[in-house]
């Protein structure tokens, strides 16, 4: 078994839950790790069925619930069923999500973008969007249809390109390393995106903007080849830059492109602590790719070979 590597799948008993499991337990079989599945139950459920109704809850009975949902959504396979930990917690979902993650010190939470809730395409769920505000390791969203049964060898056709979009800061060299590891691993073509965004000032309007826009193009050709450049991956990755809004260039870039796995970082402030940035909120609400979201300090950098192993897990072999 692989102490370092510690894999945490909240579910809900969704389809879509299901999915994320089964990626999950991909990633926990490759590691030779044991898989924790969490279910959390609203506590006022919990007390109308012990209050007048005759009908009792119990951890146990939830935990034969766990058993049930991950021998159908894992096909009954027993090598893998026989590492599954199941995880009852009482309470709000992603309040107990983060808790149960601390304590166990995952390295890697893998859930769905969609559950029970949240299933309108403009709005992910709500579970979701609290877990990446405060996570303390990379999360694995899927989302979209998802195959019975996903085996190392589909990966490769199922993600086709591997897709890290950079602001260029200096976060920017750590989020795509994790990206090379990815690539390197699953053997799939690696491209780098910058998108410049279009200025919006009312001292703009009154500029002849063409000469300034041209500069900032260049300058984002020159840093996004630069990164390119310093990342050691055969063939060279691709540096694509995009005019526009962020969100909506990324989302048609890993569509025209058949990126099937994003890779985000997820921006802190000092002031409000680790959130989400509004590009990422929205990249997720548009794209149906696999997204690997990287909370602040979580991304290995080319110094630390160690630390890509867990951003790395999906394309790792045992």
């Amino acid at each position: 078994m692989n102490a370092g590597l510690a894999v945490l799948c909240p579910i809900d008993f969704s389809e879509s839950s299901a999915g994320a499991l089964r990626y999950a337990a991909l990633i926990a079989g490759q590691f030779g790790t044991r898989l924790a599945v969490l279910a959390v139950e609203d506590p006022l459920l919990t007390e109308a069925a012990d209050l007048g109704t005759g009908i009792l809850w119990s951890p146990e009975d939830c935990t034969a619930e766990i058993e049930k949902f991950a021998s159908r959504a894992l096909g009954g396979d027993a090598e893998i069923l026989r590492r599954l930990d199941c995880v009852v917690a009482v309470g709000k979902p992603a309040t107990e999500i983060l808790r149960i993650a601390r304590e166990r010190g995952s390295t890697l939470i893998v859930m769905s973008t969609h559950g029970l809730t949240g299933m309108r395409k403009l709005f992910f769920g709500s579970t979701t969007e609290r877990v990446l505000r405060e996570a303390p390791c990379p999360v694995l969203l899927t989302s979209g249809p998802t195959p019975a049964h996903v085996r190392l060898a589909d990966l490769k056709a199922i993600i086709g390109r591997i897709l890290v979009p950079v602001d260029l800061s200096p976060a920017s060299l750590p989020q795509a390393e994790v990206g090379r590891a990815l690539a390197e691993k699953l053997g799939l073509p690696l491209i780098l995106v910058h998108v410049v965004e279009p200025l919006r000032t009312r001292l703009a309007a009154r500029l002849q903007l063409v000469g300034i826009e041209a500069d900032r193009r260049a300058v984002a050709e020159d840093g996004l080849n630069e990164l390119a450049d310093s990342l050691a991956y055969t063939p060279r990755p691709e540096a694509l830059v995009a005019y526009g809004e962020p969100a909506e260039e990324l989302a048609k870039v890993a569509r025209d492109r058949h990126a099937g796995l994003i890779v985000v970082g997820l921006h802190g402030s000092p002031l409000l602590g680790p959130r989400m940035g509004s590009v990422t909120y929205r990249l997720l609400c548009l794209s149906s790719a696999l997204v690997l979201a990287l909370p602040p300090g979580s991304a290995a950098s080319s110094s630390d070979p160690e630390g890509a192993q867990v951003t790395a897990s999906i394309g790792r072999r045992s």
